[in-house]
Protein backbone atom coordinates (compact mmCIF):
# COMPACT_ATOMS: atom_id res chain seq x y z
CA UNK A 1 0.00 0.00 0.00
CA UNK A 2 1.33 3.46 -0.90
CA UNK A 3 2.15 5.85 1.96
CA UNK A 4 -0.70 8.30 2.74
CA UNK A 5 1.22 11.26 1.29
CA UNK A 6 1.78 9.48 -2.02
CA UNK A 7 -1.85 8.40 -2.16
CA UNK A 8 -3.01 11.99 -1.57
CA UNK A 9 -0.71 13.20 -4.32
CA UNK A 10 -2.07 10.54 -6.68
CA UNK A 11 -5.67 11.51 -5.93
CA UNK A 12 -4.88 15.21 -6.36
CA UNK A 13 -3.21 14.61 -9.71
CA UNK A 14 -6.15 12.48 -10.90
CA UNK A 15 -8.65 15.15 -9.83
CA UNK A 16 -6.72 17.85 -11.69
CA UNK A 17 -6.56 15.74 -14.87
CA UNK A 18 -10.30 14.96 -14.69
CA UNK A 19 -11.16 18.62 -14.10
CA UNK A 20 -8.86 19.70 -16.94
CA UNK A 21 -10.52 17.19 -19.25
CA UNK A 22 -13.95 18.65 -18.51
CA UNK A 23 -12.63 22.16 -19.18
CA UNK A 24 -10.79 21.22 -22.38
CA UNK A 25 -13.77 19.29 -23.75
CA UNK A 26 -16.06 22.26 -23.10
CA UNK A 27 -13.89 25.22 -24.12
CA UNK A 28 -11.00 23.83 -26.12
CA UNK A 29 -7.33 24.20 -25.28
CA UNK A 30 -6.73 27.91 -25.86
CA UNK A 31 -9.82 29.11 -23.98
CA UNK A 32 -9.50 26.66 -21.08
CA UNK A 33 -9.10 28.41 -17.73
CA UNK A 34 -6.54 27.21 -15.21
CA UNK A 35 -8.58 28.89 -12.46
CA UNK A 36 -11.68 26.93 -13.47
CA UNK A 37 -9.67 23.71 -13.52
CA UNK A 38 -8.38 24.41 -10.02
CA UNK A 39 -11.82 25.40 -8.73
CA UNK A 40 -13.47 22.20 -9.90
CA UNK A 41 -10.62 19.96 -8.75
CA UNK A 42 -10.34 21.59 -5.30
CA UNK A 43 -6.60 21.78 -5.84
CA UNK A 44 -4.25 24.69 -5.21
CA UNK A 45 -2.15 26.32 -7.90
CA UNK A 46 0.93 25.05 -6.10
CA UNK A 47 -0.39 21.49 -6.21
CA UNK A 48 -1.09 21.78 -9.92
CA UNK A 49 2.38 23.09 -10.73
CA UNK A 50 3.90 20.37 -8.56
CA UNK A 51 2.47 17.85 -11.03
CA UNK A 52 2.39 19.89 -14.27
CA UNK A 53 4.70 22.72 -15.23
CA UNK A 54 2.33 24.23 -17.82
CA UNK A 55 -1.13 24.03 -19.33
CA UNK A 56 0.41 22.14 -22.24
CA UNK A 57 1.83 19.51 -19.88
CA UNK A 58 -1.61 19.17 -18.30
CA UNK A 59 -3.23 18.76 -21.74
CA UNK A 60 -0.69 16.08 -22.64
CA UNK A 61 -1.55 14.22 -19.44
CA UNK A 62 -5.21 14.28 -20.50
CA UNK A 63 -4.21 12.99 -23.95
CA UNK A 64 -2.18 10.14 -22.46
CA UNK A 65 -4.98 9.13 -20.09
CA UNK A 66 -7.44 9.27 -22.99
CA UNK A 67 -5.19 7.03 -25.07
CA UNK A 68 -5.04 4.46 -22.29
CA UNK A 69 -8.84 4.46 -21.99
CA UNK A 70 -9.17 3.96 -25.73
CA UNK A 71 -6.77 1.01 -25.51
CA UNK A 72 -8.77 -0.50 -22.66
CA UNK A 73 -11.98 -0.11 -24.65
CA UNK A 74 -10.42 -1.69 -27.75
CA UNK A 75 -8.87 -4.58 -25.80
CA UNK A 76 -12.28 -5.33 -24.25
CA UNK A 77 -13.78 -6.13 -27.65
CA UNK A 78 -11.09 -7.26 -30.07
CA UNK A 79 -10.79 -10.73 -28.54
CA UNK A 80 -14.27 -10.99 -26.98
CA UNK A 81 -15.30 -14.67 -26.90
CA UNK A 82 -18.54 -15.98 -28.35
CA UNK A 83 -19.10 -13.12 -30.82
CA UNK A 84 -18.39 -12.89 -34.53
CA UNK A 85 -16.08 -10.09 -35.78
CA UNK A 86 -18.94 -7.79 -36.82
CA UNK A 87 -20.61 -8.23 -33.43
CA UNK A 88 -17.32 -7.32 -31.76
CA UNK A 89 -17.00 -4.30 -34.05
CA UNK A 90 -20.50 -3.27 -33.00
CA UNK A 91 -19.55 -3.63 -29.33
CA UNK A 92 -16.50 -1.45 -29.91
CA UNK A 93 -18.45 1.26 -31.75
CA UNK A 94 -21.34 1.25 -29.26
CA UNK A 95 -18.96 1.39 -26.28
CA UNK A 96 -17.15 4.29 -27.92
CA UNK A 97 -20.44 6.16 -28.16
CA UNK A 98 -21.15 5.49 -24.49
CA UNK A 99 -17.65 6.61 -23.53
CA UNK A 100 -17.88 9.88 -25.45
CA UNK A 101 -21.19 10.59 -23.69
CA UNK A 102 -20.09 9.86 -20.13
CA UNK A 103 -16.27 10.09 -20.03
CA UNK A 104 -14.81 13.61 -19.98
CA UNK A 105 -11.30 12.27 -20.56
CA UNK A 106 -12.23 10.62 -23.87
CA UNK A 107 -14.26 13.67 -24.96
CA UNK A 108 -11.29 15.90 -24.19
CA UNK A 109 -8.88 13.62 -26.06
CA UNK A 110 -11.03 13.93 -29.16
CA UNK A 111 -11.26 17.71 -28.74
CA UNK A 112 -7.54 18.21 -28.13
CA UNK A 113 -6.26 16.22 -31.11
CA UNK A 114 -8.00 18.63 -33.51
CA UNK A 115 -6.49 21.68 -31.78
CA UNK A 116 -3.58 23.31 -33.68
CA UNK A 117 -1.21 22.69 -30.77
CA UNK A 118 -1.69 18.90 -30.96
CA UNK A 119 -2.98 18.27 -34.48
CA UNK A 120 0.31 16.77 -35.69
CA UNK A 121 -0.08 14.00 -33.09
CA UNK A 122 -3.59 12.94 -34.10
CA UNK A 123 -2.33 9.81 -35.89
CA UNK A 124 -0.81 8.60 -32.61
CA UNK A 125 -3.97 9.04 -30.55
CA UNK A 126 -7.26 7.32 -29.77
CA UNK A 127 -8.83 7.55 -33.21
CA UNK A 128 -5.97 5.60 -34.76
CA UNK A 129 -6.17 2.97 -31.98
CA UNK A 130 -9.83 2.23 -32.59
CA UNK A 131 -9.47 2.61 -36.38
CA UNK A 132 -6.72 -0.02 -36.57
CA UNK A 133 -8.74 -2.38 -34.36
CA UNK A 134 -11.82 -1.81 -36.53
CA UNK A 135 -9.86 -2.61 -39.68
CA UNK A 136 -8.51 -5.82 -38.18
CA UNK A 137 -12.02 -6.90 -37.17
CA UNK A 138 -13.24 -6.12 -40.70
CA UNK A 139 -10.39 -8.21 -42.13
CA UNK A 140 -11.40 -11.09 -39.88
CA UNK A 141 -15.04 -10.70 -40.94
CA UNK A 142 -14.03 -10.79 -44.59
CA UNK A 143 -12.01 -13.98 -44.06
CA UNK A 144 -15.07 -15.51 -42.38
CA UNK A 145 -17.29 -14.63 -45.35
CA UNK A 146 -19.37 -12.05 -43.49
CA UNK A 147 -19.06 -9.43 -46.25
CA UNK A 148 -20.36 -9.61 -49.78
CA UNK A 149 -17.82 -10.75 -52.39
CA UNK A 150 -15.61 -7.94 -53.65
CA UNK A 151 -16.25 -5.55 -50.76
CA UNK A 152 -13.34 -3.17 -50.12
CA UNK A 153 -13.06 -3.30 -46.34
CA UNK A 154 -10.74 -0.29 -46.29
CA UNK A 155 -13.53 1.79 -47.80
CA UNK A 156 -15.97 0.22 -45.33
CA UNK A 157 -13.88 1.33 -42.34
CA UNK A 158 -13.26 4.77 -43.87
CA UNK A 159 -17.02 5.29 -44.28
CA UNK A 160 -17.74 4.15 -40.71
CA UNK A 161 -14.94 6.34 -39.34
CA UNK A 162 -16.13 9.40 -41.27
CA UNK A 163 -19.71 8.88 -40.07
CA UNK A 164 -18.55 8.56 -36.45
CA UNK A 165 -16.43 11.70 -36.75
CA UNK A 166 -19.41 13.57 -38.17
CA UNK A 167 -21.57 12.54 -35.24
CA UNK A 168 -18.89 13.66 -32.80
CA UNK A 169 -18.65 17.08 -34.45
CA UNK A 170 -22.39 17.61 -34.86
CA UNK A 171 -23.76 16.18 -31.62
CA UNK A 172 -23.75 17.70 -28.15
CA UNK A 173 -22.20 14.66 -26.52
CA UNK A 174 -23.02 15.88 -23.02
CA UNK A 175 -26.75 16.56 -23.56
CA UNK A 176 -28.74 14.30 -21.20
CA UNK A 177 -31.33 13.35 -23.82
CA UNK A 178 -28.98 12.52 -26.70
CA UNK A 179 -28.55 8.82 -27.57
CA UNK A 180 -24.89 8.84 -28.58
CA UNK A 181 -24.70 5.05 -28.52
CA UNK A 182 -27.68 4.78 -30.87
CA UNK A 183 -26.21 7.34 -33.26
CA UNK A 184 -22.90 5.48 -33.33
CA UNK A 185 -24.66 2.17 -33.95
CA UNK A 186 -26.41 3.75 -36.95
CA UNK A 187 -23.00 4.78 -38.37
CA UNK A 188 -22.07 1.08 -38.47
CA UNK A 189 -25.42 -0.41 -39.37
CA UNK A 190 -26.05 1.61 -42.55
CA UNK A 191 -22.77 0.55 -44.26
CA UNK A 192 -23.33 -3.02 -43.10
CA UNK A 193 -26.74 -3.08 -44.81
CA UNK A 194 -24.91 -2.37 -48.08
CA UNK A 195 -21.78 -4.48 -47.58
CA UNK A 196 -22.42 -7.43 -45.27
CA UNK A 197 -23.28 -10.83 -46.71
CA UNK A 198 -26.96 -11.62 -47.15
CA UNK A 199 -26.65 -14.61 -44.84
CA UNK A 200 -25.21 -12.45 -42.07
CA UNK A 201 -27.82 -9.73 -42.64
CA UNK A 202 -30.69 -12.23 -42.53
CA UNK A 203 -29.49 -13.50 -39.16
CA UNK A 204 -28.94 -9.97 -37.85
CA UNK A 205 -32.42 -8.89 -38.97
CA UNK A 206 -33.90 -11.88 -37.13
CA UNK A 207 -31.83 -11.71 -33.94
CA UNK A 208 -30.41 -8.19 -33.70
CA UNK A 209 -27.21 -7.46 -31.83
CA UNK A 210 -26.27 -9.78 -28.96
CA UNK A 211 -27.73 -8.57 -25.69
CA UNK A 212 -24.44 -8.00 -23.88
CA UNK A 213 -23.37 -4.87 -22.03
CA UNK A 214 -19.75 -5.95 -22.45
CA UNK A 215 -17.97 -9.18 -23.31
CA UNK A 216 -17.22 -11.83 -20.73
CA UNK A 217 -13.83 -11.45 -19.09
Amino acid sequence: MAPPQQERARRTRAAIVESAAAEFSKRGYAAASINAILEHSNATKGAMYFHFDSKEALARAVLEEGLERYRTLVDRWVQAPGLDPLERLHGLVADLGDALHRDAIIRAEFKLVIEPEFESEARLRGGSVWGLAGYRLAEEAQRDGLFRPGVDIRRFIEVVSAALAGQRYMTDLTAPDVDVRGRFEMCLEVPLEAMASQEWLDRWHREGWPDVAEPSQ
